[in-house]
């Protein structure tokens, strides 16, 4: 027992290593040598563009369900003008760069995934290492870039359309003022909400590009293997998202 409990540590604390290496080593090779700009573009493409039908889905219909409860909630105090401010900083602070992050994990990040672990099992990237090709360069520096801009920009537009899906429920089916409903999320909305947004879905992205990448990078033989890593990429992605999320927030509220 204490030889399979040393074993096990010594694994997660070598896996841990790795994991970190990656990530740095990743990090050096985008300032140093990003790769080409169409890697770059493709990756945005597939990233961002590709993900904009579930992030704009998503973000209507949460908005929508915000909109609904919110306004139930708030008539007990008889606060429903405040049902904008309520749905506005939900979006912007919390649910915009999560959801949108797990929407991105989910379609994206286990697509990377599975590319880099199909790519190991069938020896592409030992090939571009015998050719004294830095595999980095052309298949993970890319996908870093891409996620740390797409999301941003996709968690701006998973923001608004909430808003606007709050909006359609509260103002149009449930009769809240559209006056108040701007004019209080103006009021109330700063510069740190939206500054503490874009934050957490810039890190969001770098955690789904390292994860995704990573786990293909060092995925098991066979498909198998990439089955597992794709798996684990997924779900690990998901928890670190949800973990890193109430870090950020107590240190940028």
């Amino acid at each position: 027992m204490v030889h399979a409990l040393g074993h096990t540590t010594v694994g997660v604390v070598r896996d841990l290593g790795r994991c970190g290496w990656f990530l740095i080593y990743s990090i050096y090779m985008i300032v140093r040598r990003p790769g080409k700009l169409i890697h770059v573009l493709k990756q945005l493409r597939f990233i961002g563009t590709k993900s904009l039908f579930v992030i704009v889905l998503t973000a209507a219909f949460t908005g929508m369900v915000l909109g609904l409860q919110g306004y139930y909630t708030l008539t007990k105090f008889g606060s429903e003008g405040m049902l904008g401010t309520a749905v506005a900083l939900s979006l912007i602070r919390e649910l915009g760069p999560v959801l949108a992050a797990l929407m991105v994990t989910g379609r994206a990040g286990s697509a990377i995934t599975a590319e880099i672990g199909i790519m190991r099992i069938t020896e592409q990237i030992d090939a571009l290492e015998t050719m004294a090709l830095d595999p980095f360069k052309y298949l993970v520096t890319p996908k870093f870039i891409a996620a740390m801009i797409s999301l941003p920009l996709l968690c701006a537009i998973f923001d608004v359309i909430g808003i606007y899906g709050g909006w359609l429920v509260g103002v149009k089916l449930l009769g809240v003022n559209p006056g108040a409903y701007f004019y209080e999320m103006e009021k109330s909305v700063v510069w740190r909400d939206v500054y503490s947004g874009f934050v957490k879905s810039f890190s969001f992205g770098l955690i789904i590009a390292w994860i995704g990448c990573y786990k293909g990078y060092y995925a098991g033989h066979g498909a198998e293997g990439v089955s597992k890593a794709t798996t684990e990429s997924v779900v690990l992605t998901s928890v670190i998202i949800l973990v890193w999320d109430y870090f950020l927030t107590s240190v940028l509220l």
